[in-house]
């Protein structure tokens, strides 16, 4: 995200993102075998063709068809009873993959266990935040921080505090 909290630009755009030379993408992919993705997101990166195989990739939206999409699932109203099957299967960790509507309605539910955010030295001004619709504070436990000197981006790993979680919600 940049630094003032923006996931894509006022366009959806995300060309000023600084891929770090250091950053091992392959290792980082190699921790995940299913992927959550909001339409949004799914539409700007290119859609299946941006998929890795032998990966699941689910895509929510209320607009798309799945009849139209072969190569991912499309997940509509039954969004979370989905993500909650998907999170009592065996397999890797399951990454969300843009999507700041999703990512606040899967926080909402208690559904986030980890946040891992690269912060990009850029200010946008406006664009798409990393969450939204967000209806209850969530909060985070920092676990990790490292800081790519060539282009200055810092990452933030997090993990959910549970205790912030009270039976009643």
């Amino acid at each position: 995200m940049s630094l003032d909290g923006f996931i894509a630009d006022a366009n959806h755009g995300f060309d000023w993102i600084m891929i770090d030379p250091e950053i091992d993408f392959e290792e980082l992919s190699s921790q995940f075998d299913t992927y959550l993705i909001g339409r949004k997101t799914f539409e700007v990166v290119g859609g299946a063709e941006a998929q890795r195989p032998g990966d699941r990739h689910y895509v929510f939206s209320n607009s798309l068809k799945q009849s139209e999409h072969k190569d991912v699932s499309i997940i509509g109203e039954d969004w979370l009873e989905v993500v909650r099957a998907l999170r009592t299967e065996s397999g890797k960790d399951i990454w969300l993959f843009g999507g700041g509507r999703l990512f606040g309605s899967l926080c909402n539910e208690g559904l986030v266990d980890t946040v891992e955010v690269s912060v990009i030295p850029i200010l946008l001004g406006g664009g798409v935040p990393l969450v939204t619709g967000l209806s209850r504070q969530v909060n985070l436990i920092l676990k990790e921080q490292k800081v790519y000197e060539k282009t200055g981006t810092a990452l933030l790993s997090y993990e959910v505090d549970r205790a912030s979680f009270t039976s009643d919600d």
